[in-house]
């Protein structure tokens, strides 16, 4: 029914636009709802009766790293299925309706406390557990798809269309990041993940309507795929690939998913104005794929054409200067927790020895003046 083998050309193919378009809209859908994951545990969740049934901070990190994980880990059986016996198109495809139910689960939990028939716990995590087998199946497949529309006379566009690949995974993240915590703190649940389960479901469509423009390379079954794997180039892809994998990428991971749980939390506690706009805590994801998108450039045509005069700037090199980064920014991080922690130790006590003593009762409206001369913040007026 379909092409095997890309056609003899030497311009963009056909089912690239179809690709992007359903990245662009998968990566919304994704990034938009793990984006509120932790704010709507910690500030929303309610059982059946409307009554509150936030998970704790730490309860809340536990759930959100564990669904992070799991979407990390599903890609390494996702990529099985689609080498072994799907392909990646039919592994894309019918492993995204898995992904859409799994949103239209945690767009259901709103209606439980309405009509008071189900909490949302149980419907929050089914829809985790389906959207991470989901992101699994489409993770590592989505790059490889790509590569698959090009042969010989076009392979010198794979970068150009890579870049665009890639500005369209950080549009996406960047667009929900800031959209979704607006419509949880104004219209509810409900929409905020709804939308990116109507943009999950528009991601399949779209994909489904390349399916005649798309190079579909079949699976190569068990066999040949264990003899890949396992012959010398493939053994020794593993051994140079094992430590990079094992050691460096789970720990860079496993410290830069914090962004959507442990740091959401500490900026509850921060000054979030900027550009004359308080922003929502889960709003300050955004800064990472807003940051990319500017970056890339600058990095592509000045920064690493500099450093390549002084040495040569590899794949390997840009990582671990990448990890160097990433823990400098990282103790800058927890530097601002100690001094929030700092702050807030005995604030109460700081607070009432710091108020007038004229025999009256000291009032609340005299409390949160004396609060705010003392450079706290509403959150802390709220919590105090």
């Amino acid at each position: 029914m379909y092409r095997t083998t890309p056609d003899v050309q030497s311009t963009m193919p056909s089912g690239v636009p179809y690709i992007i378009g359903n990245e662009l809209a998968e990566r919304f859908s994704f990034y938009g709802m793990k984006g509120i994951l932790t704010v709507f545990m910690t500030k929303y969740l309610v059982d059946a009766a409307g009554q509150p049934d936030y998970l704790s901070d730490e309860n809340a990190k536990v759930v959100y790293h564990l669904f992070t994980a799991g979407a990390y880990f599903f890609p390494l059986i996702g990529a099985i299925i689609a080498d072994v016996l799907w392909g990646k198109y039919k592994t894309i495809l019918w492993i995204s309706l898995m992904y859409c139910v799994g949103h239209a689960c945690l767009a259901l939990m709103d209606l439980g406390p309405i009509t008071g028939a189900w909490d949302m716990t149980p419907f929050l995590f089914s829809g985790l557990i389906l959207i991470a087998i989901g992101a699994g199946g489409i993770k590592p497949c989505v790059s490889a798809h790509v590569g698959d529309q090009f042969g010989s006379d076009n392979k010198h566009l794979l970068t150009q269309i890579f870049n665009w690949f890639y500005f369209a995974i950080n549009l996406g993240a960047a667009v929900s990041s800031i959209l979704t915590p607006i419509f949880l703190a104004t219209v509810g649940p409900w929409l905020a993940f709804g939308l990116p389960g109507m943009l999950m479901a528009i991601a399949t469509f779209m994909f489904w309507l390349g399916r005649h423009s798309f190079v579909h390379v079949p699976p190569s079954g068990l066999n040949n795929f264990l003899a890949e794997t396992f012959s010398s180039d493939g053994r020794r892809a593993l051994r140079n690939l094992s430590p990079l994998f094992l050691l460096f990428v789970p720990v860079f991971w496993a410290i830069f998913d914090q962004t959507g749980s442990a740091w959401v939390l500490q900026a509850e506690s921060m000054n979030r104005q900027f550009f004359g706009v308080t922003w929502l805590e889960s709003q300050v994801q955004a800064v990472n794929p807003i940051l990319i998108l500017l970056l890339i450039p600058i990095f592509a045509f000045l920064v690493y054409p500099a450093m390549n005069r002084v040495f040569n700037v590899t794949p390997l090199r840009k990582i671990g200067i990448g990890f160097v980064l990433t823990a400098f920014a990282f103790s800058i991080s927890a530097l601002i927790e100690t001094s929030i922690n700092h702050r807030e130790s005995g604030p109460a006590i700081e607070l009432w020895e710091a108020l007038p003593d004229n025999g009256q009762p000291k009032s609340l409206e005299l409390c949160v003046q004396t609060a705010r001369a003392c450079g706290w913040t509403s959150e802390q007026i709220r919590h105090f």
